[in-house]
């Protein structure tokens, strides 16, 4: 596996432990869809949010959650939608919203985590 690719496992794993702690219960992980992959998707009441993960070693280069844009968070709604509709259970009843997490750090211990909640 790729050193980048380690590195964004890592990341995913943290986020997720992040939003768990914050009380959201984790649905999927790297779910695929026709057009790309969400990296988590999570619930909280009666809120169902589709994360985008971005994790970087150090800001040198911009800020994990400048990696976000227009046309990524387009693609990103159409899979929350497309996952809506192959989980109609767990989707039902439930608002719906992006959210990202980026994460600065090789560690867990010391990472920087940035959540940024409904994302349009």
């Amino acid at each position: 596996m790729a050193e980048k690719d380690d590195l964004g496992r890592a990341g995913e794993d943290c986020a997720a432990e992040y939003l768990e702690r914050k009380g959201y219960k984790v649905l999927a992980r790297n779910w695929r869809g026709e057009r790309g992959e969400i990296d988590l998707v999570v619930a909280r009441g009666q809120s169902l949010v589709f994360v985008e993960v971005k994790t970087r070693r150090t800001e040198l280069f911009g800020h994990p959650l400048e990696a976000i844009g227009i046309l990524k968070l387009r693609r990103i709604w159409r899979l929350a939608w497309q996952w809506c509709a192959a989980h109609p259970a767990e989707a039902k009843g439930r608002s719906v919203r992006v959210d990202a997490v980026g994460i600065t750090g090789v560690d867990n211990l010391s990472a920087k985590i940035e959540h940024l909640e409904d994302l349009r």
